[in-house]
């Protein structure tokens, strides 16, 4: 399934049902007065978090999604029938903007939520008796329905978020950590959709780690998927940095680590202004050599000493052989739940 994380498209709740008049006929009853019953209310529209889902895809090529009508109110008041809700199933961490203004109206993570009330119902002529009016010949129309042009986007909600430059070893961690099981290859840009897995930590808790793919120099801007998936980290509190030592990049380990974290200052600079936007170069940060088993003990050692040199503490694994996996979860585990409890 493509994966596809912005749509646009307008909704509409239903409108209520006009009221009926109408006037009791009836054997021996002469005067029976009026009985037009109320119209049905119209279905209202509801965002509705479904955890199976991950991408917008199915909304992908919708342009206008609208509830149910109420119907008209019947004689012997018999109120008309409801109309049915639109229900709109979406993934959490889902957020509804007004399509024109950009304004955020909704943020969704868990349950649901009423987004667009249907009409009221009218009333039927039975509610207009008066004194001098015993057979009223009016009834109310139903009150109109809401429409809303919005725009949907997604941003994947994680513990974890683990970065790097392609082809450092993302998806191969994260299907050794986790049940998840993203396309694995030796080419760039082979993960073109953000994969999530759930870790266990210790005996009964979890964590959910997100692999965020195509960052590369220049994202920011949009180079590679750039920003694209960059929104995706903003979901995340803690930062796995996975580095490529095996050399076959033909990149410098050290100059690779600043230039993601480089991405990440600016595309905080260019979010600077966002209201609640907490930058992503200041979260917590685990920086991770990968593919140690592809050189030798004393090569390690001069890595771990490139960046010593410059105050940045790191940790060695091998995602294909399981080497210093465990070690790493329980480190990440902790932050994640000292997070938690501050």
């Amino acid at each position: 399934m493509k994966f596809i994380d912005e749509v646009s498209f307008s909704v509409s709740s239903g409108s209520g049902g006009p009221g009926c008049i109408s006037f009791r006929r009836e054997k021996y009853v002469p005067r029976g007065g009026p009985d037009g019953g109320d119209g049905g209310k119209g279905g209202d529209v509801i965002f509705k978090v479904n955890s199976r889902l991950n991408s917008l895809f199915d909304l992908y090529h919708k342009r206008k999604l609208s509830a149910k009508n109420g119907q008209p109110g019947l004689g012997q008041k018999k109120s008309g029938s409801y109309g049915d809700d639109l229900v709109i199933e979406v993934p959490p961490g889902t957020i509804i903007y007004d399509k024109h203004s950009s304004e955020k109206l909704v943020d969704l993570e868990e349950g649901e939520i009423t987004f667009l009330r249907g009409g009221k119902g009218g009333r039927g002529n039975c509610h207009f008796t008066t004194s001098v009016n015993q057979a009223p010949q009016q009834a109310q129309p139903g009150e109109e329905g809401e429409e809303k042009e919005i725009r949907l986007e997604l941003k994947l909600i994680a513990d974890v978020g683990l970065l790097g430059f392609p082809n450092v070893g993302k998806s191969t961690l994260i299907s050794r950590l986790s049940e998840a099981k993203p396309k694995i290859a030796d080419y760039p840009f082979t993960t073109l959709t953000p994969n999530l897995g759930v870790v266990k930590y210790a005996d009964h808790d979890s964590f959910v780690i997100a692999d965020i793919p195509g960052l590369i120099t220049g994202a920011h801007e949009g180079v590679g998927l750039g920003i694209q998936f960059l929104k995706h980290i903003e979901r995340t509190r803690i930062l796995v940095h996975l580095i490529d030592v095996s050399g076959m990049s033909g990149r410098d380990p050290l100059q690779d680590y600043e230039d993601i974290n480089n991405e990440l200052k600016m595309y905080d600079e260019k979010l600077a202004d966002k209201k609640n936007h907490v930058p992503l170069a200041s979260r917590p940060q685990l920086v991770v050599l990968n593919k140690v088993d592809s050189i030798s003990e004393a090569q390690v050692e001069d890595f771990k000493l490139s960046f010593a040199k410059k105050d940045i503490q790191v940790r060695t694994i091998s995602a294909v052989t399981g080497e210093g996996l465990k070690t790493l979860v329980e480190a990440v585990g902790k932050k994640v739940f000292a997070e938690e409890t501050q």
